[in-house]
């Protein structure tokens, strides 16, 4: 059985069986779709991978201190935007 390395809402790593659904950056603390153009950019650069992390949902990745990203959750991020201005 493959194991997927997720983060949790208390921001700390934890195995699961099951992949995850969104996509982080460790270091600026943004969350995405795992299809973020921005985010396959910068792959594709070569850069973002050593800091990328994975959670189960948006809501953990919230919970963990991560905010959406402008980019692929552009209703997210504006949401977020209003609610820590």
């Amino acid at each position: 059985m493959k194991r997927y390395s997720l983060i949790g809402a208390d921001g700390r790593s934890h195995h699961s069986t099951v992949p995850g659904t969104v996509g982080g950056h460790r270091r600026s603390k943004i969350y995405g779709r795992l299809d973020c153009p921005s985010a396959l950019r910068a792959i594709g650069a070569g850069g973002y991978v050593s800091h990328r992390v994975f959670f189960a949902d948006t809501q953990t990745a919230a919970s963990a201190g991560y905010r959406p990203c402008a980019v692929c959750l552009p209703d997210d991020y504006r949401q977020w935007k209003l609610a820590n201005a």
